[in-house]
């Protein structure tokens, strides 16, 4: 497989700023690191979770990714979000949460009420300069990838996020992951 890049499924979750920290876990509380993520510098935080509760009353629990942001953001499934009864949730880059639903936020300590900040994450690969090098892409441009599963297909529309910051890896959402049967270690493949 030439171009191979490992997939990886991004389950809901939730980023947070320093403030909805403090009110969601209790004044003077921080993120605690339970595991490293792929993306360096990036983490899953440990006891922390979260409700989230949407416009019909429904509720699901999402895990916190840390370290915190400046801007919360809740990235779901559309699956997700048809449970919680949220309507028109925009396919968007990470950070890109203007004009988005919003939601109820409710931790052990007290609850937050975002106005916007929920998006379904579009799919796309995380590489350093010398991966897009390799594989001939630029920042921000657009490709598709093979996925040789038991349901092979193509994702089209994948983004290419490149930074020197990152680790070689394509992110996809739980929907995505059961549409192609991505499950366990799985590679895919870069076909411009």
């Amino acid at each position: 497989m030439e171009n191979k890049i490992l997939i990886e499924t991004s389950a809901r979750h939730i980023h947070l700023t320093a403030e909805a920290v403090e009110i969601l876990y209790g004044k003077g509380a921080e993120l605690t690191v339970k595991k490293e993520l792929s993306q360096p510098g990036q983490y899953a935080a440990g006891n922390e979770k979260i409700t989230l509760v949407g416009p019909n009353g429904k509720t699901l629990a999402v895990s916190v990714l840390g370290p915190t942001r400046p801007a919360n953001q809740v990235e779901l499934s559309f699956s997700d979000a048809r449970v919680l009864g949220l309507k028109d949730v925009p396919v968007r880059e990470s950070g890109d949460v203007a004009n988005t639903p919003g939601l109820k936020m409710v931790g052990p300590a007290g609850e937050v009420e975002i106005s916007e900040g929920v998006i379904i994450a579009k799919r796309h690969i995380h590489m350093t300069p010398e991966d897009a090098e390799k594989i001939g892409v630029s920042d921000k441009q657009i490709v598709k990838v093979r996925l040789d599963t038991a349901r092979p297909l193509i994702f089209d529309d994948v983004v290419c996020r490149v930074s020197p910051k990152f680790a070689l890896a394509m992110h996809i959402d739980t929907d995505e992951c059961n549409a192609a049967c991505a499950f366990g270690t799985v590679y895919g493949e870069v076909v411009c």
